[in-house]
């Protein structure tokens, strides 16, 4: 069967780290006897200059014709203009909420190559191994009133923070499934010392951890959890939080890693279930949390390991080749034990400094199925 893929390349480095993205998948045509048709639209702020759009049909429709869908980054100073009636964010908001992907997986593990690349002390960094559930399509970036307006004592705005049971209980429970597979621990944070919103999210989570007795459930509270992060990050096994509590605790957990240039993720519309080799492919959006960098872009400065990290979750969870999946996983590590490196991860003085295509190249060449 023919695995259709969606390509969405975006401002900045978006184009530069899905080329290597792209060239992984090819490898993988080659080992496998599996056939990728990748299709390209645009989406961003180039899509705004191009046609007016962010979120253009033609993108929404390849998006929903895939099987999986592998995206960029968008944005830029150029689409900063706060008055303007789109911006290029607005493409993976609107792509999230019309594909149904209300779960992101974000991982974030320490390889031990890297331990010295990394600002936090390499005593605190061993064992680090996290698995991140996003909650992806409430709260406030998405519910309304969502508006700015002129009033007579100065400007004002709002945006609405709102969660539905139906939201919490399906982000949760993708949360205690994958606790189960892994180490047994789920962290759910919130805010629920001040937030209408958070207290009930954690009466559900206790609701529904009756449902998991195999499962240790802990609650934190948002700026806690922030703090024990860089502290204690190896007391973590899984953590599932909502919207724009998971989207800023995974941006500083990049610190662990090394680089945002090392975190993958993928979007899914459910509990991720690992297919065999032909197992019935599920739609995903699969993309590296780092943003466009449009401050490197061209410069081949931009590290790929991220989007080729998302490439191996793909093929893991959306075109049910698993063992692809780990193959790539286990040719980054090869690679990053070899002593190369991009500018982002390279230590001071390091002599195997590699440009964004010769990074992968390097990936590429390692990969055997």
């Amino acid at each position: 069967m023919q695995l259709n893929i969606a390509l969405l390349p975006g401002d900045g480095v978006g184009p530069e780290v899905i080329a290597e993205g792209v060239k992984v998948l090819r490898r993988v045509e080659q080992l496998t006897d599996a056939p990728f048709n990748l299709e390209t639209e645009l989406v961003g702020g180039i899509a705004i200059d191009e046609v007016g759009n962010p979120l253009p049909a033609a993108a929404l429709d390849l998006a929903r014709r895939s099987h999986a869908v592998l995206f960029g980054a968008v944005g830029g100073p150029k689409w900063d203009d706060p008055l303007a009636p789109h911006r290029p964010e607005d493409a993976i908001l609107g792509l999230r909420k019309a594909l149904g992907l209300f779960a992101n997986l974000r991982p974030v593990k320490v390889f031990p190559s890297l331990i010295n690349s990394s600002s936090i002390k390499p005593s605190v960094l061993e064992g680090v191994d996290i698995l991140v559930i996003r909650e992806l399509t409430g709260g406030l970036y998405f519910a309304k009133p969502k508006k700015r307006w002129q009033t007579s004592r100065g400007r004002r705005g709002v945006d609405t923070l709102r969660y539905t049971e139906g939201e919490i209980v399906r982000a949760l429970r993708v949360g205690f499934e994958l606790a189960r597979r892994r180490r047994g621990k789920l962290t759910s944070v919130d805010k629920a010392n001040v937030l209408e919103s958070s207290r009930l999210w954690r009466e559900i989570a206790i609701e529904l951890g009756k449902e998991y007795p195999d499962v240790e459930l802990e609650h934190m509270l948002v700026d806690s959890c922030a703090m024990a992060l860089v502290r204690t990050p190896s007391r973590f096994d899984v953590l599932v939080a909502e919207n724009m509590f998971g989207d800023i605790l995974t941006d500083e957990a990049a610190i662990l890693a090394g680089s945002l240039g090392m975190l993958p993720s993928a979007s899914l519309a459910g509990i991720p279930r690992e297919a065999g080799r032909r197992g019935r492919p599920a739609l995903g959006l699969y993309e590296p949390i780092h943003g466009s960098a449009p401050d490197i872009a061209g410069q081949g400065k931009a590290n790929p390991i991220a989007t080729i990290l998302s490439v191996a979750f793909m093929l893991r969870y959306s075109l049910g080749l698993s063992d692809a999946g780990a193959a790539v996983e286990q040719a980054v590590e090869r690679v990053l034990e070899q002593g190369y490196r991009t500018q982002d991860i390279a230590e001071e003085g390091a002599g195997s400094v590699l440009s964004t295509t010769e990074m992968g190249q390097r990936i590429v060449d390692a990969i055997e199925v």
